[in-house]
């Protein structure tokens, strides 16, 4: 939801809130949810350019409630003075956060002058499960309010696996494609990735069908499968490496399926998204975000690269646990 007027406060809040009460949280856990998305809303609203803010399940973790707000400005100087009590700043999204973020299980936050600013905030009803060291978001074209993007993500010990699917064109027929494959994925994600990819080839032949890569991070490598104009990385500091998706349209049309394995450092990041994202970002133009959770990173480049001309979809993976 775009947070540019006043009633974005409140319809945020009241979402927040039915999904509070509807995943059994208790009546007060629920009212300072109420109080953190208000003020993290609020200073959108008031302070932000181009604020939008979205809450939803946490990907993986459906008990756990998230937020993520961004703007494309004015962003925070220092966000360490600014998660202090009392600290206030005409122009910057400093006030409350710091009180926002006792009252969230979990935050992250990433800001730079000039540029913007993107926050997450995790509320769970007790102690913060277990979350998977990965995290995506989605974006439909134009006004639209269905995307036909979607992503999955499952885990197994220590492997972690990702799908995107790019529906062929955009609104509720290209999400139907999307969505078939989510249910296809999650029917058996242990399979090798090109394995799930042909389920998926298979599957999808009743639907437009549409672009999908799945992609399987653990420590020290990632397995890599693609069939049309998915985009996967590998991001490290200030560069990043192109992984093979070979060109058709799943459920349809496509050569004989491949997987590739790349080697990952510790502190490498995986990289998939959809055509709705420019190719042409670059990890050096965005100092220290890749040292961010994974939410934040997703929502970072989503808003740096990502086109209202197409439905977009990105999804970050790391090899460690998520910060």
């Amino acid at each position: 939801m775009r947070a540019e007027d006043p009633s974005a406060v409140g319809a945020v809040r009241r979402l927040a809130t039915e999904l509070a009460e509807a995943s059994g949280f208790g009546a007060d856990r629920t009212g300072q949810i109420a109080v953190a998305v208000t003020e993290a809303v609020s200073n959108l609203v008031k302070h932000a350019v181009e604020g939008v803010a979205v809450v939803r399940p946490c990907p993986g973790a459906p008990s756990v409630i998230e937020l993520v707000t961004l703007d494309r400005g004015p962003g925070m100087p220092d966000v360490a003075r600014a998660l202090r009590d009392g600290y206030s700043t005409s122009g910057t999204l400093g006030i409350g956060l710091g009180a926002i973020a006792r009252i969230s299980s979990h935050y992250d936050v990433y800001s730079v002058p000039g540029k913007g600013t993107t926050l997450v905030m995790r509320f769970a009803d007790g102690d913060l499960p277990s979350l998977p060291p990965a995290s995506g978001v989605t974006r439909p074209i134009g006004e639209e309010m269905v995307s036909g993007d979607a992503f999955a993500i499952a885990t197994s010990g220590p492997a972690t696996t990702v799908m995107v699917c790019d529906g062929l064109g955009h609104g509720p027929v290209a999400a139907t494609a999307s969505r078939e494959a989510v249910e296809l994925f999650l029917s058996s994600p242990d399979d090798e990735p090109t394995e799930i990819l042909a389920r998926l080839h298979r599957g999808l032949g009743h639907t437009r069908g549409g672009a999908a890569a799945v992609a399987r991070v653990t420590t020290g490598s990632v397995t890599y499968a693609g069939l049309g104009n998915i985009s996967g990385w590998i991001a490290h500091g200030d560069k990043r490496q192109g992984m093979i998706s070979l060109p058709g349209i799943t459920g349809h049309h496509g050569r004989r399926l491949r997987q590739y394995v790349y080697e990952l450092d510790e502190q490498a990041t995986v990289v998939l998204h959809s055509d709705g994202l420019t190719d042409r970002w670059n990890p050096a133009t965005m100092p220290g975000l890749f040292a961010r959770s994974p939410a934040v990173v997703a929502a970072t480049l989503l808003r740096e690269a990502g086109s209202r001309r197409d439905d977009a979809c990105v999804v970050i993976v790391r090899s460690g646990h998520d910060r």
